[in-house]
């Protein structure tokens, strides 16, 4: 490994920390009794630490030797249609989860496909939102004691604060993407 990349990862990790708990740089300097300059340049990549200075800053950041030099685990961000998780009811209607793993997010985008004619079963009111957008046919979005009817091309976003369903009142299926936050499927 190159020196020059080595101290950029390690100046990395160090702003990234500092930033994470809420500190300035003179703070940081104040706390480890190095100087302002010092941990700009150290940010930047610009100089290497001795061990027992990055030692202290690691103490200083409130992590451990270990935690600092693991390496980040990378997130998946593109997904296949390999790996979505699938469920279809007895009148044939298909939810897709489109991002597994989803309910540890903050948001759970789903594929669904509602058959001609059919209703899917009612959400209960809860906290949070909820996002559709229509790729094809058309749907009727009940909403407390209101009917929204959306076409294909058309989106729909909603507090779930009252109780809500989704029907497909037409002769062909109808499709969309569905995002509810927080993950409640």
């Amino acid at each position: 490994m190159e020196l020059e990349y080595v101290n950029e990862t390690i100046g990395k990790k160090v702003k990234n920390l500092r930033n994470r708990n809420g500190l300035t740089l003179q703070e940081l300097a104040d706390r480890t009794e190095l100087t302002k300059g010092f941990l700009s340049q150290l940010e930047r990549g610009q100089v290497s630490p001795s061990v027992v200075t990055l030692l202290d800053l690691i103490e200083c950041l409130g992590v451990t030797p270990a935690e600092f030099f693991a390496e980040e685990e990378q997130k998946q961000v593109v997904f296949s249609e390999e790996g979505y998780f699938e469920k279809v009811d007895d009148n044939g209607n298909s939810i897709q989860w489109v991002v597994p793993s989803a309910q540890g997010n903050q948001m759970e985008p789903l594929l669904v496909t509602i058959m001609p004619h059919q209703t899917l079963e009612e959400d209960k009111p809860h906290n949070g939102e909820e996002f559709g957008y229509l790729i094809s046919g058309r749907i009727n979005l009940y909403l407390g004691d209101k009917v929204y009817h959306v076409k294909a091309g058309e989106s729909f976003y909603y507090p779930a604060t009252e109780i809500h369903r989704i029907a497909n009142p037409g002769s062909r299926p109808a499709k969309l993407i569905w995002v509810s936050t927080p993950p409640s499927f």
